[in-house]
């Protein structure tokens, strides 16, 4: 969006160029002020200490797991897969970091690509549990042990590292064809410029998008077929550790 400005005693009017705006007395060209989300505004603030604070008591709550890793009721919690989630949990609020400040290039590319990564292997991590927990209340059934061979603790990392690569490999290809980019958005308001990153493929963010609602509703609807376990049922008799 351009502006005009005009001087006195003259026929002709001449265009700002697009990253400036004419003064009040249409005589002269005036930088346009730039906007983006700042730490020193209250949402960014808001955001900031929600990140920390969220991030704090994921470790708080990881270091007491770490602590008492040898305890049953750690240990029939399934430990390995109960750390993989409580480390991207805290990843996941110290990517909103990331959406604040003047946005770079490499900021542009790590924000959603990272916050999807990340928020991939916490869903992973939640539909495994689930599904072993299907697993072992299946196996606690006459005839249903040789369910749990596939359930193992390597079975279960493979699953999640799979699961979580395919998301990698979807973000990759995003940023290498066409990757987020910083960029000057004019169009919102006639007198200011937000700063902003443009998320350059929307196919791309798409797959991204997709996915993880693929697996969050895949976990769902685990969930949904684990609703019915009897209160009494402990998944650590059988659980693999």
């Amino acid at each position: 969006m351009t502006t005009t400005i005009f001087f006195i005693d003259s026929m002709e009017c001449i265009s700002c160029p697009e990253d400036f705006w004419s003064n009040i007395q249409n005589d002269h060209c005036v930088p346009k002020k730039t906007e983006f989300l700042s730490y020193h505004e209250p949402l960014g603030i808001c955001l900031t200490v929600t990140s920390v604070l969220g991030s704090f008591i994921c470790t708080a709550v990881l270091c007491i797991f770490v602590h008492y890793r040898s305890t049953p009721i750690v240990r029939a919690n399934n430990s390995e897969l109960s750390f993989q989630l409580l480390m991207s949990l805290k990843l996941c609020f110290l990517c909103s970091l990331l959406f604040i400040g003047p946005p770079r290039l490499w900021t542009c590319q790590l924000r959603h690509a990272a916050f999807g990564i990340i928020f991939v292997l916490c869903i992973s991590c939640i539909l495994v549990k689930t599904m072993v927990v299907l697993a072992v209340f299946r196996a606690s059934k006459p005839g249903g042990e040789a369910s749990m061979k596939w359930f193992g603790a390597a079975q279960q990392r493979g699953t999640v590292l799979v699961l979580t690569s395919v998301q990698a490999a979807i973000c990759t290809v995003w940023l290498v064809s066409a990757s987020p980019a910083p960029h000057k958005n004019t169009q919102y308001h006639s007198d200011k410029i937000v700063y902003e990153c443009a998320i350059g493929s929307t196919v791309g963010f798409g797959i991204l998008l997709g996915y993880i609602g693929l697996l969050a509703i895949l976990s769902f609807v685990l969930a949904f077929l684990a609703r019915n376990l009897p209160d009494s049922f402990n998944e650590g008799i059988r659980l693999p550790v």
